[in-house]
C-alpha cells in the first residue's frame, strides 16, 4: 500500500502542540515501549517526552496490554492528523469495554496484528467528530476502509450502486434496504471469505444504519429503518426512536422475554398503541425463530438483526413507532432502564453534553486557538540531557566539629 503526507484541511493542526506529543512519548515509555521510527527525531518533542520518561522510569514500567497499544496507536494517528482526542474518557479501558471478536459489518472474525483486511480496527462513526467516547467502533480493517468518510446518506447512496450493479449483471431478491425497500440477498459474510472484495449491498446497509446511530434524523425517517446491526457498547444514540428499537430488540437474547415485553407494553399510553405492539412482536419472534436455536451471542445477535429484513416486521414497527414523538419514545426508554427492562442503563442528555469533547464545531479537527478535548499535561517538561550531569560537590564539615557533634566518637 502506497503511503502518502496526511493533508489537514484545519488550519492549525494538533500536530504543531508539543505538548501533546510529550505526552504521547512519555506514556510510550512508561508501559516500555518504542515509538515508530519517524518519530524517533532528537529535537521533536514526542522524542523528548520519551527520554524524558526513559530516564525517569528507567525499567520501572508497565505492562502494556492489547489494549494499551491500541490507545496509544490512536493518540499517535490522531496527533499525526491534527484530529481531536477525547482522552479523558477514550482509556484503555474503554477500549476493552468496546472490543468485539466479530466484525459487526462484515461479520467476520477478528485478527489481531496480522496485517491483513480481518484486523480489528477503530473506526470514528460519525466522521466530523474526534476520536471520542461515544463515537467509537471496533469493525474489521476492510470495513473500515471501505466507508473512510462516508455518513448515513452516502452510506444508503453507495448501498443502491452496489445493489444496481449486481442487478444489472444479473441476481436475485430478498432482503431489504435500510431505508424498508426490497433489495438483493446477498451470501453471508461469515460464509464466504471476500477479504479483497468490496462490501455487498447487505453491508453497506448495516454501514447505513451504524451511521444513523449518531446522526439527528427527523423521527419519521429513523422510525422507517430496520435495526439491520444492534447498536455496539458505548456507542451514544441520537434518535430516541432507535433507542426504544433497540431496547425492545434485545429483550428476545435472554430467556423471559414475554414477561418483560409485557411490562414494556404496560409502558405504553392507549390501548392502541399496545395492541400494534403486540402485533409488531408477533411478526418478530417467528424470523428470530426462524434461525434455530443460536450457538453463541453473535449468531443470537445476527438472527435479530436478520429479522428485521423481512418487510412485514418493518412495516408493523413503522406503525407502532410512528404513534411517537422524540419525546414519548425517550421517556419511554428511560421507564424502561429504571424499572430494570434493559440490559444497559439509559441516560438522557442533550446534544450538546452528548458530543462533548467530540470537536464538532472545527469538525473534529483540533486547533490550538479553541479549546481541545486533549488531556491537559500531567507532568513537567524537563529536556532530556544529551550529557550526563555533573556529580555533586560534598564539602565535607571540619573534622573537629563532628567529633565535638558525635557523643559516641568521644
Amino acid at each position: 500500500m502506497s503511503q502518502i503526507t496526511f493533508a489537514f484541511d484545519s488550519p492549525v493542526a494538533a500536530a504543531t502542540d508539543p505538548a501533546v506529543a510529550f505526552e504521547i512519548g512519555w506514556d510510550f515509555a512508561h508501559f516500555g515501549l518504542t515509538p515508530p521510527a519517524d518519530q524517533l527525531i532528537a529535537s521533536g518533542p514526542l522524542r523528548q517526552g520519551w527520554d524524558a520518561a526513559c530516564a525517569s522510569f528507567g525499567t520501572r514500567t508497565l505492562a502494556p496490554t492489547r489494549h494499551t497499544r491500541k490507545w496509544l496507536q490512536l493518540r499517535l494517528n490522531a496527533w499525526r492528523r491534527g484530529r481531536v482526542f477525547e482522552g479523558l474518557q477514550v482509556t484503555p479501558n474503554y477500549l476493552r469495554q468496546i472490543d468485539v471478536e466479530r466484525c459487526p459489518i462484515t461479520r467476520e472474525a477478528l485478527t489481531q496484528a496480522t496485517c491483513t483486511p480481518s484486523d480489528a480496527s477503530i473506526d470514528r462513526v460519525r466522521n466530523d467528530a474526534g476520536y471520542a467516547a461515544g463515537n467509537l467502533v471496533v469493525m474489521s480493517t476492510r470495513a473500515n476502509v471501505a466507508k473512510g468518510e462516508v455518513d448515513f446518506d452516502d452510506a444508503l447512496a453507495q448501498m443502491r450502486r452496489v445493489e444496481a450493479t449486481a442487478l444489472s449483471q444479473g441476481g436475485g431478491e430478498g432482503a431489504m434496504r435500510a431505508d424498508g425497500a426490497p433489495i438483493l440477498r446477498f451470501a453471508s459474510s461469515q460464509d464466504a471469505a471476500r477479504e479483497s472484495t468490496p462490501l455487498s449491498a447487505a453491508e453497506w446497509a448495516r454501514i447505513a444504519v451504524l451511521c444513523s446511530f449518531v446522526t439527528e434524523l427527523p423521527h419519521a425517517q429513523a422510525a422507517a429503518l430496520p435495526l439491520l446491526v444492534l447498536p455496539p457498547n458505548r456507542l451514544r444514540l441520537f434518535n430516541p426512536i432507535q433507542a426504544l428499537q433497540a431496547l425492545v430488540t434485545r429483550q428476545f437474547e435472554k430467556p423471559g422475554w414475554s414477561t418483560r415485553i409485557a411490562r414494556l407494553a404496560e409502558l405504553l399510553p392507549g390501548k392502541s398503541l399496545r395492541r400494534d405492539f403486540h402485533v409488531f412482536v408477533n411478526a418478530l419472534v417467528p424470523r428470530v425463530l426462524e434461525a434455530g436455536q443460536p450457538g453463541s451471542a453473535h449468531q443470537m445477535r445476527w438472527a435479530l438483526e436478520d429479522a428485521w429484513r423481512n418487510a412485514l416486521v418493518l412495516r408493523c414497527w413503522k406503525r407502532v413507532a410512528l404513534q411517537f414523538d422524540a419525546t414519548l419514545a425517550e421517556r419511554t426508554v428511560l421507564r424502561a432502564s429504571a424499572l430494570h427492562l434493559a440490559d444497559r442503563a439509559a441516560l438522557a442528555t442533550s446534544f450538546e453534553q452528548a458530543t462533548d469533547g467530540w470537536g464538532i464545531a472545527q469538525r473534529g479537527y483540533a486547533s490550538l486557538d479553541t479549546a481541545t478535548a486533549n488531556v491537559p499535561p500531567r507532568r513537567p517538561r524537563p529536556a532530556p540531557r544529551t550529557t550526563p550531569a555533573p556529580a555533586p560537590i560534598f564539602v565535607p564539615a571540619h573534622r573537629d566539629a563532628r567529633l565535638a557533634a558525635s557523643p559516641a566518637m568521644r
